[in-house]
């Protein structure tokens, strides 16, 4: 991974241990284990993991498992699992927010015998009336000037367990004029018997993120926590949180502006929707944007964060192309993977001059621009396949591809005349009969004609079947916060985000031991896909791709 670049959440800290603010530098990366990561996520994370290994300093995972109604244990084991695949290993520790449960308790007591805390029995839409407005102050909760031992009394009463859920909830006292509305009095705990993944039914009233955030970093030893920028209005309760319990050298925090990408979605609840109502095939879906699909697809954690880092890293709201995010992975493996041939729609060849007996071997490079990747042996025989939309009987202007009586260079082989074609009773090709100039194995033909079509194939005993995927926009739109009130997602899904090609056939080898990135020649980059053996899917077209089907 490159170090981070220079950018304003640097400079802040370059500021900090210039003027001696701090002598050191500690991050986290705080998810709530309610769905799987998302490469917005993983913007979260390369900010964080990076700004921590430039200076040197350590990086915490922390998990913010403080509402038990919505977390799971596999959630959970995808995050540590995607968090180390992209290379971010948390050598500051893996941490869980509700490990901190008695600590969050023990400052609730504090700040309710400071008087900066009270139990208020206003129900949410009692308290939501009392909020206010963005243009009118809030009005004091009739229980606001309960006194420090009643307040205690009740909270303690509310942690046994004596009053039912949403009855009564503990509130921050601040101020109810605050221009700022998350100081109007926030609720910091409230009555909730729901199981918790790690700490059972031990608990009934669990504390909000806003009140356990700040002190969970506080605890861990985070200087600077690094958040998305709709929690730029809530630093100032961070702040409130840290000084009134009492922390002496408290974290900062900063926000940055989150990863928007055109054509899909980053709300965990919208990618809950998808796969809840099957509109995807599960959180790992190719079609996902979450790091667990992609992952799937073929792209790779160095591509992901080089997409982050062209993205950039700012306060401001941008809306970034997707297309950018394909270039970092295309990018990439145009240097890096290796070439094959595979052929998505087969039709057969015949070389009808080229003996039944006879097998010969062409060197192919297994990449071009990289002679110390070596080159394979790829054999030819008198029976091939080539690609059906490398055919056409009826070839529009400029077709350069295999026609009657039109010549076309196989690939690293001979050049090759169609003579014939044999169609099935609905009129389908099914074969196709050729004649190569066999002194074109090296060159192109003696008497100087020019042949302007080269195409690919394979020996029919140098084939493996495959599924081959191809992948597309997950929606139409490009920018899904534009759907009008009365749309859904749904009505903008792609009904040509997955095509399937279930009698594809490639070169031998390429469905190996070990998953492997390839460039199909003429065609894209392809991964195999773990989820389902035998099934290929492309990661990315080529720039100017020749697509199939």
């Amino acid at each position: 991974m490159e170090e981070i670049t220079s950018n304003f959440i640097t400079d802040i800290i370059d500021a900090d241990l210039a003027e001696g603010r701090e002598d050191h530098v500690h991050t986290r990366f705080p998810p709530e284990p309610n769905g799987y990561l998302h490469i917005g996520s993983a913007k979260a994370i390369y900010i964080n993991y990076s700004t921590a290994k430039k200076y040197g300093g350590k990086f915490n995972l922390r998990y913010d498992d403080t509402n038990p109604t919505k977390e799971d244990t596999e959630y959970v084991d995808s995050i540590y699992e995607d968090l180390l695949w992209l290379g971010a290993v948390p050598d500051g520790g893996v941490f869980y927010g509700s490990d901190y449960f008695d600590d969050c308790y023990r400052f609730a007591e504090k700040l309710i015998m400071d008087g900066k805390a009270y139990v208020c029995d206003l129900s949410a839409d009692e308290m939501r009336e009392y909020r206010g407005t963005l243009t009118e102050p809030g009005k004091n909760s009739p229980w606001r000037d309960r006194t420090p031992e009643e307040n205690l009394d009740l909270f303690r009463r509310m942690r046994d367990g004596e009053f039912p859920d949403g009855s009564k909830t503990l509130r921050a006292k601040i101020d109810m004029a605050s221009p700022n509305m998350n100081m109007r009095d926030p609720a910091i705990y409230r009555i909730n018997r729901s199981v918790h993944h790690r700490q059972g039914s031990k608990w009934c009233i669990y504390p909000l993120y806003d009140y356990a955030h700040p002190i969970q970093d506080a605890l861990e030893g985070v200087t600077h926590s690094l958040c998305s920028i709709e929690f730029e209005n809530h630093r100032p309760l961070y702040d409130w949180v840290v000084e009134n319990v009492g922390f002496k050298n408290p974290p900062h925090q900063y926000e940055f502006a989150r990863l928007n990408l055109t054509y899909t979605v980053m709300s965990k609840r919208y990618l809950r929707y998808l796969v809840e109502n099957g509109l995807v095939d599960g959180w790992d879906d190719p079609r996902m944007p979450t790091l667990s699909g992609m992952r799937r697809r073929g792209y790779t954690p160095e591509s992901i964060f080089e997409f982050v880092r062209r993205a950039g890293i700012a306060k401001q709201y941008s809306l970034v192309d997707i297309e950018l995010l394909e270039y970092c992975i295309r990018e990439e493996l145009n240097k890096t993977a290796k070439r094959r041939v595979a052929v998505i729609d087969p039709v057969k060849v015949t070389v009808t001059n080229y003996p039944e007996d006879k097998k010969e071997y062409f060197s192919l490079p297994n990449h071009p621009g990289d002679p110390e990747m070596g080159t394979r042996q790829v054999p030819f025989t008198r029976t091939l396949y080539i690609d059906r939309d490398d055919f056409s009987d009826d070839p529009p202007p400029k077709f350069f591809r295999m026609k009657p009586g039109g010549e076309v260079r196989l690939m690293g082989a001979y050049i090759v005349r169609c003579d014939d074609v044999i169609r099935d009773a609905d009129g389908k090709v099914t074969e196709i009969l050729c004649t190569a100039d066999l002194e074109t194995r090296d060159g192109m033909p003696a008497d100087g004609r020019k042949i302007k079509g080269t195409i690919h194939w394979l020996s029919t005993e140098n084939v493996d079947p495959v599924k081959i995927v191809h992948y597309d926009k997950l929606f139409t739109i490009a920018n899904t916060g534009d759907i009008p009130e009365d749309k859904t997602l749904g009505d903008y899904l792609n009904p040509e985000s997955k095509k399937e090609f279930t009698s594809s056939l490639v070169e031998k080898g390429v469905l190996g031991a070990e998953p492997e990135r390839y460039q199909f020649v003429r065609l894209g980059y392809y991964y195999p896909d773990a989820k389902h053996p035998g099934t290929v899917s492309r990661i990315v077209s080529l720039k100017d791709s020749y697509r199939p089907g």
